[in-house]
């Protein structure tokens, strides 16, 4: 037998204390529930966050999906900035979602490709084109999920997905991991890896739709993007493989400008906003990439990404009322040559950051 000395019994104790505090600090920034079961049975979970100002943020492992964030106006009121729904039901249905895109978010013309001399043929869901993964993609399955213990107090939740080779007519098992992270900053951070054992196009997003102001259009957001450039594109939305100046276009947000000023100028098609814009010095580091402000509430979100390019869609199947940025490679990049390359190899990891940080002026 071992009789513990005064000295140890101490600093028992002041572990005990310790991981004590560190599971009641961390049961106050995050919560688990089951947030509802998929036809087979399978349990959704949802994941609650806090941070020490008050902002909340809620994620499910049915497509790794945001289903609420509470952002604080100019007054402290909390509303919530992005679409979402309060059943697994709606979901299904299809509801617009705030889930991660892939393998390939945006669309891939003729929903084909050739990688090392092969060709490969895609799921073809939006006309002839593949759009967001295909039928299915990652938006609409279940991710293992689970809480990271909390660094430097901030709550994090951890995504992984299995994509098996074929899936949607992809190369390659690819395995993805989605880490969120709700900062004391206000922000929400999100990390990308992904890992290949076959060369495959890789490029994941988040499709999340914002109104800063929680409900009605977003025509009077103002937007601000750090791209002087964008990719054309044709009728279906494929780029030509030109890169343009936004110069002179209802395309340039170099400088503050009201989403709807100039909107009526993109109708009947594309109906609104829906390019993709080349972000400034974008794809080597975090960068700011884009500012939204709402003038009513105060609300301002801050877009940064080491992506190199950002799409604006305003909603525009839903009469404008919510806008999404979704950092990105650009669209049908696995087809033009000249565009920063989607290839992934067996050794590489993708790797990817984009931060939503809010504030309020």
């Amino acid at each position: 037998m071992h009789l513990l000395t005064s000295g140890s019994k101490i600093l028992v104790l002041a572990f005990v204390c310790v991981f004590t505090q560190s599971r009641a600090e961390q049961s106050k920034r995050m919560a688990e529930t089951e947030f509802g079961k998929m036809p087979d049975g399978t349990a959704v979970k949802q994941f609650t966050l806090h941070n020490a100002k008050g902002m909340v943020a809620k994620i499910i492992s049915y497509g790794a999906t945001i289903t609420e964030l509470q952002a604080a106006d100019r007054n402290g009121a909390l509303t919530n900035v992005v679409l979402g729904a309060a059943t697994l039901e709606e979901y299904l249905k299809g509801v617009n979602a705030a889930s991660v895109i892939g393998r390939v978010a945006n669309r891939i013309a003729k929903a084909r490709f050739t990688l090392d001399g092969l060709e490969y043929h895609l799921a073809a869901n939006n006309g002839p084109n593949h759009l967001h993964g295909g039928r299915v993609g990652y938006a609409k399955v279940v991710w293992e999920a689970k809480a990271l213990p909390p660094r430097n107090g901030e709550g994090s939740i951890q995504l992984t997905y299995q994509s098996k080779d074929g899936e949607e007519g992809y190369p390659g098992n690819l395995h993805v991991q989605v880490t969120y992270t709700l900062t004391d900053d206000n922000e929400l951070r999100i990390e990308y890896e992904a890992k290949t054992d076959r060369a495959t196009p890789v490029n994941l997003t988040n499709h999340a739709y914002f109104n800063l102001a929680g409900q009605g259009d977003v025509l009077d957001h103002e937007l601000w993007l750090a791209a002087d450039r964008y990719t054309p594109a044709d009728e279906e939305l494929i780029p030509t493989g030109q890169i343009a100046e936004v110069k002179g276009t209802p395309l340039d947000f170099t400088k503050p400008a009201r989403i709807g000023a100039r909107i009526e100028q993109l109708k009947p098609k594309p109906g609104g906003y829906d390019h993709n814009f080349v972000i400034n010095n974008g794809g080597k580091s975090l960068v700011l990439a884009a500012r939204v402000a709402e003038p009513k509430s105060g609300r301002v979100m801050e877009v940064r990404t080491t992506e190199p390019g950002v799409q604006l869609y305003t909603g525009n199947h839903l009469k404008h009322g919510a806008l999404c940025l979704e950092t990105q490679h650009f669209p049908d990049s696995v087809n033009q040559p000249k565009f920063p390359s989607t290839i992934l190899r067996p050794g590489q990891t993708f790797s990817s950051a984009t931060v939503f940080a809010f504030s309020a002026h």
